[in-house]
């Protein structure tokens, strides 16, 4: 044999070798698909309008903080509609230093200017709101991805669907609660001070005075397993957020056994929380995450180490499920469920035996065609059939692709490319042999003619898969992702080991009268 047929030999066997490799039991399988193994397919609403109106109140409050910072009263600053603010000055003698300040605003112009009465409106510039929304829906789809990352879903399908939805595919998660609040959940942290000198009676009666709101802890009874809700009155300005945070973790009181949430606060968050202890000893703390108070401790020290804890009755799943929260970051805008579907095991069990016996029909019918029809080179096609096969799953497990319903009919779309292109080199050898060609030269021109037929064919079918891909959801993708290694794997199958085997066979300088095709 010359050196050339060895390396071609040795191509193939490293590329067989590799695929083994890829697809033997101790390394990472492919991993299924929600319609294979079941899980939680879930269309979430992106509530923008609430975010924006968030948005808007916290500039009210900048804005207030500067104008009064230059000596500017303000009777009021009030959020109006979505983006806009109607401003009310104390007096409108202060209405051209009112001006100056409002103008570094950047991102709101004034609007309805009313000198003589002392009011404006600052309204959000479009061009900045319309930023919003989409940073809102595209940040809301990093810190999902972060949450079921670390909530340890394999290969989770997580989109953007239109301006304000996103699409979330769990494949085996078999707990649709815990994963939707988990999901779902807000998670803005808040440490605030407990108002001592609000009457919590009043309060709760309705009456709050300005500057403070009525919040309430949730405690259960370790015995009697009874729920009551203890009502708090803290002030409204939030001194430290989940912003923050740096880290997160599940910790065990070495007392009560119980699980809690330890915190680990920025460089910038823990000299604020640092000064915040200090000039507070003897209050207590409110931690309030999502509106809800967990706990409120009494500051007894100045705390420098950055350290703080939540604290609340969790179970294990609980304190595991805030920690994650917390280290993914708060959702920049509320979500709602708008969709919701549980696909059982039991059904993708179904899916997977119903895709393996059409996938093995179609594999044992093509496999007999080619024998009867083709004989000895059908044999060949039908082992650089199993080859593609074997190539297409290896690099599914290597590059952990995930195997969808629609992915198995890409696999069977591939058995049926791969053979359609040993049978066009088949036929054009045929057309050769019957011109008056020798065997070899026949087998030479057979190849060589079919090729650019064979790219062509290939390279239209690969941008199809690319377009497929490109913009289609979850269970398309999966099939384009199937068909484009396919084809690619029938590529090298069909043009250069089938071309190997002929050699080996037909043209090692023997003379050869007849060929089986």
């Amino acid at each position: 044999m010359t050196r050339r047929l060895w390396l071609r030999i040795g191509i193939v066997a490293v590329v067989a070798a590799v695929a083994v490799f890829y697809l033997y039991p101790p390394k990472k399988t492919i991993n299924l698909g929600l319609d294979l193994q079941g899980g939680i397919h879930l269309v979430l609403g992106v509530d923008i309008d609430k975010a924006l109106q968030v948005q808007t109140e916290r500039a009210g409050d900048t804005a207030r903080a500067a104008l009064e910072k230059k000596g500017v009263g303000v009777k009021s600053i009030e959020r109006r509609g979505v983006t806009e603010l109607a401003v009310q000055l104390a007096s409108p003698q202060a209405w051209a230093d009112a001006q100056t300040v409002l103008k570094d605003l950047a991102t709101f112009d004034v609007k309805e200017p009313d000198q003589a009465a002392g009011r404006l409106v600052l309204s959000m510039r479009p061009r900045e709101a319309a930023a919003q929304r989409e940073w809102f829906v595209k940040q809301g789809l990093e810190t999902i991805r972060n949450r079921v990352d670390q909530f340890g879903v394999a290969e989770p399908s997580i989109q953007q669907q239109g301006d304000n939805r996103i699409l979330v595919q769990l494949p085996g998660v078999q707990d649709p609660e815990r994963a939707k609040a988990l999901i779902g959940k807000t998670a803005l942290l808040e440490f605030k001070l407990v108002d001592e000198g609000a009457s919590v009676e009043q309060a709760v009666a309705g009456q709050v005075r300005s500057g403070s709101e009525l919040l309430y802890q949730r405690r259960v009874d370790k015995e009697t397993k009874e729920e009551r809700r203890v009502p708090f009155v803290v002030e409204k300005k939030a001194l430290l957020t989940g912003a923050d945070v740096a880290n997160a973790r599940v910790s065990i009181d070495q007392n009560t056994s119980e699980p809690y949430v330890s915190l680990e606060l920025t460089g910038t968050g823990g000299r604020v929380f640092a000064d915040l202890t200090s000039a507070n000893v003897g209050r207590r703390l409110a931690i309030v995450l999502d509106g809800n108070l967990y706990s409120a401790p009494v500051i007894r020290e100045r705390i420098p180490s950055g350290q703080a804890q939540i604290t609340g009755g969790f179970t294990s799943e609980e304190a595991t499920d805030l920690a994650i929260v917390l280290r993914a970051g708060a959702l920049p805008a509320p979500v709602q469920i708008l969709e919701e579907r549980t696909v059982g095991p039991s059904l993708g069990a179904d899916s997977i035996r119903k895709g393996i016996v059409s996938s093995a029909a179609a594999a044992i019918a093509v496999v007999l065609f080619m024998l009867v029809y083709y004989r000895l080179s059908g044999l060949v096609a039908d082992v650089a059939l199993a080859l593609n096969l074997l190539i297409l799953l290896a690099a599914m497990a290597g590059f952990h692709a995930t195997l969808t319903l629609p992915g198995i009919a890409g696999v069977v779309l591939t058995i049926g490319m791969a053979v359609d292109t040993n049978i066009l080199i088949f036929e054009r050898i045929r057309e050769e042999l019957r011109s008056g060609k020798t065997v070899r030269a026949a087998i030479e021109a057979g190849f060589a003619r079919a090729f650019r037929t064979v790219i062509d064919t290939h390279v239209t079918v690969l941008v199809s898969a690319a377009i497929l891909y490109q913009f289609g959801t979850g269970p398309v993708r999966g099939f384009a992702v199937t068909l484009a290694i396919g084809l690619l794997a029938s590529l090298f199958t069909a043009v250069f080991f089938t071309r190997l085997v002929f050699d080996l066979i037909y043209m090692r300088g023997r003379r050869v009268e007849s060929i089986s095709i």
